[in-house]
């Protein structure tokens, strides 16, 4: 019998905040859905647009790590697995399906502006904080400088 293969990359917006959750022995698991959007044309030429909004659900540390930086529209990438699970319907109707992406690992996307205006990340951003972080040995200096800072466009020499 062949191997299988079952890998799901996802990229779109969180439709809500995670949910967070713990097991009995302290495991944290967040439920939130991506909502993704798909366009395409029909056979009279219009562009037609639909969303999908796919469950996912992460375990662990990286859990708690959405529940504390992602909020409702942010930007994601999704790399993971489809899990089909079943169970027994409540009213006794019989057996209910239910699809979710299982991830194994959840990139957080967008602009450090678009981070900081909204709260998402505190008062400073991901660059900022390991910027006055020693620990990582970096300073201010070690940074290239932010285009806004230059004075006119003859100072302007960027290598690309």
């Amino acid at each position: 019998m062949a191997r299988g293969f079952n890998k799901v990359i996802l990229m779109g917006n969180l439709a809500r905040d995670p949910e967070i959750r713990y097991t009995v022995d302290k495991r944290a698991m967040a439920r939130f859905a991506v909502a993704v959007n798909n366009t395409w044309k029909d056979k009279n030429g219009e562009l037609q647009e639909s969303v999908d909004f796919i469950p996912v659900v992460v375990w662990g540390p990286q859990a708690e790590n959405c529940e504390r930086y992602l909020k409702k529209g942010n930007p994601v990438l999704i790399e993971g697995r489809i899990q089909v699970r079943s169970y027994e319907a409540k009213d006794g109707s019989g057996k209910r399906y239910a699809t979710d992406v299982v991830a194994s690992g959840v990139t957080f996307l967008g602009s450090k502006r678009q981070e900081e205006s909204s709260g998402s990340f505190g008062d400073e951003g991901f660059g900022d904080s390991i910027r006055k972080d020693k620990r990582f040995g970096a300073s201010d200096e070690d940074f290239p400088m932010d285009i806004s800072e230059m004075q006119n466009e003859e100072d302007a020499d960027i290598p690309f």
